[in-house]
């Protein structure tokens, strides 16, 4: 049976559990025609590059398929007529690679960049390290300075 890789997009208003509902019925679908889901990644609310049916953000899902056509074709035709999907891409693939995609990875890494506050930078004007001078004002400028008020 041929295999398929389809990223969905929900719409933000629908809740977490109504877009795992969701892929359920996707699978209903797809079992009926003898297809199954054999890899689910659920992406969470992200930002889209661009406002789609006037919306700003929405719940990304990762499917790998193992369907026949005709299970394919029935569930994106049942899915374009779905209100709660913005957008949906399904592609054929050779495999469908079992480990976590690219976006899940990332989305672990994002814990190691540190914090965003000033307290750990130095220089500026204000303890946000915002504007002001870049460089310190060391004792030897500071002599200088004085030397000329004189």
């Amino acid at each position: 049976m041929p295999l398929y890789e389809t990223v969905l997009i929900a719409r933000n208003d629908v809740s977490q559990a109504q877009v795992e509902t969701l892929v359920e019925n996707i699978s209903g679908i797809l079992g009926e025609h003898g297809g199954t889901i054999r890899k689910r990644e659920f992406w969470g609310l992200r930002t889209l590059a661009y406002r789609i049916k006037k919306n700003r953000k929405g719940h990304y899902v990762l499917l790998g398929i193992e369907a026949p056509v005709e299970a394919m074709n029935e569930m994106s035709r049942q899915m374009g007529l779905h209100d709660d999907v913005l957008r949906l891409l399904t592609l054929r693939v050779d495999e469908i690679d079992e480990t976590p995609s690219p976006i899940l990875s990332r989305k672990d890494d994002r814990g190691d960049r540190g914090s965003r506050g000033g307290a750990s930078r130095s220089g500026g004007r204000y303890e946000s390290g915002r504007g002001g001078r870049r460089h310190s004002d060391s004792s030897e400028t500071r002599d200088h300075n004085a030397a000329a008020a004189e």
